[in-house]
């Protein structure tokens, strides 16, 4: 394959024709030019031409910059006094392909190629934030009431959320994300690995059954897809949009996925719930089960993390507290419909609780599953967090509602997760208004488990029996062993059986095929038969 490398200079004209053609106008890339060029690359094949117009002096840097982080090619670029154009290709450019070259007849001024046959031009809108329009928040002027549901009975086997996704299923992700292949083809496409998770779930025996999170790119940064005024942006594509970009890349440097695979979601206007961010889920789920039911959501203090960039040179909010307003109505109105519909439990995923703890002192940045704002100091951050999430679950039935903690989970190299115990965390899990915490306590990282101890008795605790990070799969008398310390601890009655964590936070990077997640529950089942067995496990 003949490659044409990338070029900073400009040359006097073009020598390919555009697919595409982009009018940037005056936009500079932190204004949100990036974004339009991001979504107007995305719906191209690989190899595929962009023309981007700007009269911008900014972009002349900026873009080059950008095609370097994200892998796209800057073929070439033209200058005639304000007006520039610059030719993207869509990933490496391969000087064949078939696509049709531009006489080079010499030219007094610089001028942009002819587009081919059948290009499109896109219009940049350069008075909307980040270059897309701001529409009205929408919410439900009522939302309805629970149904009943049964509660769970002591020792149930459930997953945490996350589930493998087929092959097939990312690459109708990454098509859905990039506006090649519609919403309906994707869901079609969803349904069928979500009845592939369930079939696995049944089959390990389990008492809860999840839909393994299908349809989500990773577990927290999909409401960027659902929500009103929020958007997915790959994490490089931020780097124009915040005041320090070189701290914010060498963060993207330490980070063990790469950034030009992860979206981030950023709020451009005020947050609106127009429509379900997991009802959709819940739905479908129970048309392929009839075992009892169970919706992860991301916490509200998650994120109010993950959402409030503070880096952002153009916030949509003046301050986290007001944007965390907002996450919490739209998360209050969610659980009031997923429990409507009869799902037995929701759970809120924090998992940034114990970064806040044992990660970087205050101020610093983490990736901690997602959340990449910086904290304040802990005891303040633990306060805020503790009030959102009880004003969440607010007058809900707290018997269905259950909060989990981890310590991060995005790569099976445990040296990249963090460390410690759950006593920094114990006054603030007292004081939630749920009634089961669902815990990481597999792994010795997590500390022992009598410090549990000093948690109410109102609150089930559901402890890690496997660690989904591990390729070993844990035997039953592994799993009684465990199930008859945390009895003898806190009480049978009190106890659900958990992974440590789901087995693929993000989509693109699971921490266990689906073969090892489904035997790993199975030992779970078959580990509680062990221990309610007539005599204890082996020593």
């Amino acid at each position: 394959v003949r490659r044409r490398p990338m070029t900073d200079a400009p040359v006097p004209r073009h020598a390919f024709a555009p697919d595409a053609v982009l009018e940037g106008g005056d936009l500079d890339c932190g204004s949100g030019l990036l974004l339009l060029i991001r979504g107007a690359l995305d719906p191209l094949p690989s190899g595929r031409l962009l023309e981007v117009r700007s009269t911008e002096t900014s972009v002349e840097q900026d873009l080059p910059a950008w095609c370097r982080l994200t892998g796209n090619a800057l073929v070439s670029w033209t200058r005639a006094g304000a007006r520039r154009s610059f030719l993207v290709s869509k990933g490496a450019f391969d000087v064949g392909g078939g696509r049709r070259a531009v006489a080079e007849a010499p030219t007094p001024a610089a001028t942009p190629a002819p587009a081919a046959a059948g290009a499109q031009t896109v219009a940049a809108r350069a008075a909307a934030r980040f270059a897309f329009p701001v529409e009205t928040p929408v919410f439900a002027d009522a939302p309805p009431p629970p149904r009943p549901a049964p509660s769970l009975p002591p020792l149930a086997v459930m997953g945490i959320g996350s589930w493998p996704r087929p092959a097939w299923l990312l690459r109708a992700l990454h098509e859905r994300l990039s506006g090649r292949l519609s919403p309906e083809e994707f869901e079609a496409t969803a349904d069928d690995a979500v009845r592939l998770a369930v079939q696995a779930q049944e089959r390990a025996g389990v008492d809860v059954v999840v839909d393994g999170e299908q349809r989500r790119d990773n577990y927290a940064s999909f409401v960027g897809d659902r929500l009103q005024n929020c958007r997915l942006v790959p994490l490089v594509d931020l780097l124009p949009l915040v005041d320090d970009p070189d701290n914010l890349a060498r963060d993207f440097a330490s980070l063990d996925v790469p950034a030009d695979k992860v979206r981030h979601p950023v709020a451009f206007g005020p947050l609106g719930r127009s429509r379900p961010l997991a009802l959709h889920e819940a739905r479908f789920l129970a048309t392929v089960t009839r075992r009892p039911r169970k919706v992860a959501l991301p916490g509200p203090y998650l994120l109010a993390r993950t959402l409030w960039l503070e880096c952002l040179a153009d916030r949509a909010y003046a301050s986290r507290e007001a944007l965390a307003a907002d996450v919490v109505r739209v998360l209050r109105e969610e659980i009031a419909f997923l429990l409507a519909d009869g799902v037995d439990v929701v759970q809120l995923d924090e998992p940034v609780l114990t970064e806040v703890v044992h990660g970087r002192p205050a101020g610093g940045r983490s990736f901690m599953c997602g959340a990449l704002s910086a904290k304040g100091e802990s005891g303040a951050e633990l306060a805020f967090a503790r009030d959102l999430i009880n004003e969440v679950v607010r007058g809900a039935p707290r018997e269905r509602l259950a909060l989990h903690v981890c310590r991060g989970n995005w790569t099976r190299d445990v040296a990249a997760a963090l460390t410690g115990d759950y006593r920094p965390l114990i006054d603030l899990l007292g004081a939630l208004e749920v009634g089961a915490l669902l815990l990481e306590m597999c792994t010795p990282r997590a500390g022992e488990a009598e410090i549990l101890r000093e948690l109410p008795r109102r609150l089930r605790l559901g402890l890690g029996m496997v660690d989904q990070k591990s390729e070993r799969i844990e035997s039953a008398d592994d799993v009684a062993r465990r199930l008859e310390a945390s009895a003898r601890l806190f009480g049978a009655d009190r106890l659900l059986l958990v992974p440590d964590c789901g087995f693929a936070t993000f989509a693109d990077n699971p921490v266990a095929s689906a073969a090892v997640a489904e035997r790993k529950l199975a030992a779970m089942v078959a580990g509680r038969a062990r221990f309610l067995g007539a005599s204890p496990p082996p020593a």
